[in-house]
């Protein structure tokens, strides 16, 4: 790599960031969430606004050139994020939650993820069904992304207000990481019927177990491992730098995830949740140095190639987005009430929950990996 190639990603690097904490604080003091601040940067440094001024325009395409350093930096920035949710995350989906996060999943989750599958071949116009012509694909990933709870914006929305430990947080992503579980099966099928893979259920039926056993072992038997590991007075390791450990057990959370086809997104929130077991806040030095780098540089630098990758210019439909937008938010809501109620919650519990299960940006993220 060129000198020249190397100044063009440190200056879009510069950019990002710079922007990116300036709207951020922006929206910060307009009461409204940082991240939104954060992912509008990457929209003005992209074709839509600034993306039209020639000296930018190159900027870009010498960064397209080597996407490969920009989308490092993404992952990085991504896997951080979910890094420290998972650390701040002390309890997820305890005795006295499961019924609540139940009625949450299911309920909240299934309404409008059929209600978007049986309404959502009016709003896909054949024009948007992609080389293949099928429409129920894009038709799934609508529904996808009218269900889903993006985990890694809610985690952000939170780690902003500094309610990442309490219960009400611990209960949103809880049924967030349930349905990213579930619908990533959804995708899987819109994949095969794209006509992109053939439809296999044993290797879905395989994929689901090993996310589950996962899963499963990284909220019970792993933590404890990694606890003994934590205390053990042979591991040097630990002693001697904290946060290089702490960066080691997200890595190796990472690689075992990558091996087993698991959504690295979970590994990194399982790592987090390890390193800090229930009350005891080992490495609490170490992971708030760790959070220091990655809540300044990162994480709003993930957030703004997040809103750097929306094309606004080529194949827009305002109507339809609008119409998304729109429907989605109202039908998560009234699903979302719906599922409270049952679960037992009243009143602005019902309001926070309904609002808070409507941060999208998810399905994006898995589709693109899923080549839709």
């Amino acid at each position: 790599m060129s000198n020249s190639d190397l100044t063009s990603i440190f200056f879009i690097l510069l950019l990002l960031v710079g922007l990116a904490q300036l709207l951020g604080y922006v929206f910060v003091k307009l009461r409204q969430p940082k991240v939104v601040g954060e992912i509008l940067a990457g929209i003005v440094l992209g074709p839509a606004i600034l993306g039209r001024l020639p000296v930018v325009a190159r900027l870009m395409e010498a960064a397209k050139q080597q996407a490969s350093i920009l989308t490092f930096v993404y992952w990085l920035g991504l896997l951080l994020l979910m890094f420290l949710s998972g650390a701040e995350t002390r309890q997820l989906f305890t005795r006295e939650e499961r019924r609540e996060v139940g009625w949450l999943t299911t309920v909240g989750t299934g309404i409008p993820f059929v209600l978007a599958l049986v309404f959502g071949s009016r709003l896909i116009r054949p024009s948007l069904a992609g080389p293949h012509g099928n429409r129920v694909s894009l038709i799934i990933v609508l529904a996808v992304g009218v269900a889903v709870t993006s985990v890694p914006v809610v985690s952000k929305i939170f780690a902003d207000l500094k309610i990442l430990h309490t219960r009400f947080a611990r209960l949103v992503l809880g049924v967030a990481v349930l349905e990213d579980i579930v619908l990533w099966l959804a995708l899987a099928i819109a994949t095969a019927l794209a006509g992109k893979t053939v439809l296999d259920p044993r290797a879905m039926s395989c994929h689901l177990f090993a996310t589950v056993a996962y899963f499963v072992l990284g909220l019970t038997l792993l933590p404890r491992v990694i606890k003994r590991l934590n205390k053990s007075r042979f591991n040097v390791f630990a002693q001697q730098s904290p946060v290089a450990y702490a960066i080691a057990v997200l890595l190796a959370y990472c690689v075992v995830a990558g091996a087993l086809d698991v959504s690295l997104v979970f590994a990194a929130f399982l790592a987090g949740f390890a390193v800090v077991h229930k009350k005891r806040r080992l490495f609490a030095d170490a992971l708030d140095a760790i959070g220091k780098v990655s809540f300044a540089f990162f994480i709003p630098v993930y957030f703004a190639i997040v809103g750097l990758k929306l094309d606004l210019v080529r194949g827009l439909s305002v109507r339809m987005l609008a119409i998304f937008l729109i429907g989605s938010c109202i039908i998560k809501v009234l699903s979302v009430s719906l599922a409270g109620r049952f679960a037992g919650f009243r009143g602005l519990d019902l309001i926070n929950l309904a609002i808070t299960t409507n941060a999208r940006g998810g399905p994006g993220n898995r589709a693109r990996q899923r080549g839709l």
